[in-house]
């Protein structure tokens, strides 16, 4: 998959104007907030908002620093992980953060004056480094800019939707190998080797892979499970996925119901009513579609006597915006528009009153002008393994 991307050092890579454009962006946002600098956390790896802004994917702790004035850096922990970011990143200044991340990062705060300025905070900053870095810099102004930079990045470059295609691709392979392996015999936990394996094949990693597995003729699960059991497939089971296959942090996302024989009439009609909620989201989104329109596209489910126990769209990477259906609803911003170049999961999970049955159908799209991409390439339907 590397031939499919532009590549730098032997590693993907964004173009330099890409990154210059994404930090004139937040410039002009922080300037409209009336800040004068944002600090963006970032921990673990890979980290999306850190290669966001940098086009290294992050290691164990980073601070990005993007001032209105002057040039940007980035505090690199742990000392082993700097020369890959050093390597990887477009931002000259990329340095070890020191013994003492915090110490760093208010250190080069105060060399640039910014000591006394209105700072933005972008992640999850540990709450002891919160109260550190407020100690460290007294007259400084914290606030949270987290949603404010999120909301940036919700709209994607043509640079971005290469690298989401080419997640779709090895998600597409993931769920193919899966029809291709599934079988009577296998534990639970076996799945994530067949999931995981096409896309260390081609370059890629895992995203997630939800999945859980039980008798079509008996069931007793209605969502994919987080962490696989050592439970026996058998033939008459249903196996309930969600699985994202990701490539430098762009993820595709992809949901099916895999049946171990044929589908009984009780899945047949659950698996109709996701299929028909998906046709009737996906026909009204568009560049100026509003949450309210996805919401009556939504009304299927109840209609048919059943509820959504999770999300009924987010946006790629659980991205804004995060919708439920009306009767599940959790509250996200109704006056939000969908724009083109959104990118967005669609995945209606009907579950049964009771709980005794659910299923996945869904898949990652790219909002358009006048309707959606297809990212992904497996066929919409109901995956039968005789």
């Amino acid at each position: 998959m590397f031939d499919r991307v532009p590549t730098r050092n032997g590693y993907p890579t964004f173009s330099q104007a890409e990154i210059d454009r994404r930090h004139s962006a937040l410039r002009k946002a922080i300037e409209r907030d009336g800040l004068h600098c944002a600090v963006l956390y970032g921990s673990g790896r890979p980290n999306s908002d850190v290669n966001y802004l940098t086009n290294w994917p992050g290691g164990r702790e980073a601070y990005v620093v993007i001032p209105l004035d002057g040039e940007p850096g980035v505090l690199a922990q742990l000392y082993n992980h700097v020369p890959m970011a050093q390597r990887l990143s477009l931002i000259p200044d990329t340095r070890w953060a020191g013994p003492d991340s915090v110490a760093a990062l208010a250190g080069w705060l105060r060399e640039r004056k910014l000591d006394r300025g209105a700072i933005g905070l972008i992640g999850g900053l540990p709450f002891s480094q919160y109260e550190r870095l407020k100690t460290l810099l007294p007259e400084a102004r914290l606030s949270d800019f987290s949603r404010r930079f999120r909301e940036l990045r919700v709209v994607y470059s043509e640079e971005e939707l290469g690298f989401f295609r080419v997640a779709a691709e090895l998600t597409d392979r993931s769920i193919e190998r899966m029809a291709k392996e599934l079988r009577p015999g296998l534990h639970e936990w076996e799945l994530a080797r067949i999931v995981e394996t096409p896309y260390l094949e081609a370059g890629g990693y895992a995203g997630i892979h939800f999945m859980a597995s039980t008798p079509m003729a008996n069931p007793s699960i209605f969502v994919p499970h987080q962490y696989q059991s050592n439970r026996v497939l058998e033939k008459g089971d249903a196996i309930i996925s969600e699985i994202s296959g990701a490539f430098w942090c762009y993820s595709g996302q992809i949901h099916r119901t895999f049946f171990l024989g044929q589908p009984t009439p009780e899945w047949v009609h659950l698996h109709q009513a996701a299929s028909d909620t998906f046709d009737a989201i996906e026909n009204v989104l568009k560049d100026g579609a509003t949450v309210e329109q996805v919401l009556d596209a939504a009304e299927i489910i109840d209609q048919r006597g059943y509820h959504i126990y999770d999300d009924l769209l987010h946006g790629a990477n659980q991205y804004p915006p995060i919708l439920q259906t009306r009767s599940t609803d959790r509250g996200y911003p109704r006056e939000f528009t969908f724009r083109e170049n959104m990118v967005v999961t669609i995945q209606p999970q009907p579950a049964s009153a009771d709980h005794r049955m659910g299923l996945q159908f869904g898949e990652t799209v790219r909002i358009t002008r006048n309707g959606v991409e297809r990212l992904h390439h497996y066929p919409r339907e109901m995956v039968v393994v005789d």
